[in-house]
């Protein structure tokens, strides 16, 4: 493994949520290293019919556990009922981009638009752009974005629209681009195992390579009642197409009831050392963004 797994009992707390009951979360952190200090973009939720995804964060993380706001994307700037995982990067001209999941309202749809900015204190919700619509049948979703030399890869969360009581269930696809904006779909890289913990769906959280190997961080579930609820898992492939589960079980879990622990981003400092972001649920039922420093 070139990073090590999470754990909640050495972790910390980087943002608590917005209300201490079930359905208040903050989390499904992105993270990107830019001249040696860590950036964040998360997402703010309320239950349902209390606003849901209500807004992205984008922060400076001061020693990587000290979020300072640096902007906020509310939902209803963006026309969507929801907003869910974000990505944050930096084009190597120097350019900003956050990528938001947006849900359409009414309906079970999600698509991803992207605001660019010269600085994370300038992006401008009027100025985004659709880049993956998804389509009547796929809802699309939580994207993350790693460039490697001239090529840019992306793994989403894609949600079956037929039936909206099966909307839950979700794959994760990949696409590539020459320049993180027009993408190229190659079809589905996972899928969840029938008759295991994470049959229900899973969607991809993390994604790094360690030489010719490729290993990804994972969201899973088993049922729609696990919904919000997803277990960390891993997975590993060769190079970016498909991606085969490993183990059989969670590879984290929170302690507490549900055992949600997702959403992980890790992010290579250097030296063997790792930042890793996830959310967890904590006793309470709400769910909170927290981090690791791993030293080698």
């Amino acid at each position: 493994m070139p990073f090590p797994l999470p754990s909640y009992e050495r972790s910390r707390v980087v943002v608590p949520p917005p209300g201490d009951t079930p359905g208040h979360w903050a989390g499904a952190p992105s993270a990107c290293l830019v001249d040696g200090e860590i950036y964040l973009a998360y997402r703010l939720r309320r239950p349902i019919g209390r606003g849901r995804g209500y807004a992205v964060v984008v922060a400076h993380a001061v020693g990587g556990e000290r979020p300072e706001t640096l902007a906020v994307i509310d939902s209803d700037r963006m026309s969507a009922e929801s907003l869910e995982r974000p990505a944050l990067v930096v084009t190597p001209e120097g350019t900003w981009r956050l990528y938001l999941s947006c849900a359409t309202p009414g309906t079970k749809h999600w698509r991803v638009e992207v605001i660019e900015a010269a600085d994370p204190r300038s992006f401008d919700p009027s100025t985004a752009e659709v880049v993956l619509p998804g389509s009547d049948a796929i809802g699309v979703k939580d994207p993350v974005i790693l460039r490697q030399g001239d090529k840019w890869h992306l793994w989403a969360s894609c949600h079956p629209l037929a039936d909206p009581d099966e909307a839950d269930r979700m794959v994760t696809d990949y696409a590539t681009s020459a320049d993180g904006l027009d993408w190229t779909w190659h079809g589905t890289v996972l899928t969840g195992r029938p008759g295991r913990w994470d049959a229900r769906g899973v969607r991809i959280s993390s994604v790094v390579t360690d030489g010719g190997r490729t290993v990804a961080c994972y969201d899973g579930r088993a049922s729609a009642a696990e919904n919000y609820e997803e277990r960390t898992g891993i997975a590993t492939g060769d190079g970016f197409g498909m991606f085969e589960q490993q183990g059989a079980g969670p590879a984290a879990v929170s302690p507490y009831a549900g055992g949600g622990l997702r959403y992980l981003t890790a992010l290579p400092l250097g030296r063997g050392r790792w930042r890793l972001y996830y959310e967890a649920t904590r006793a309470d039922g709400a769910h909170e963004l927290r981090t690791e420093l791993i030293a080698a």
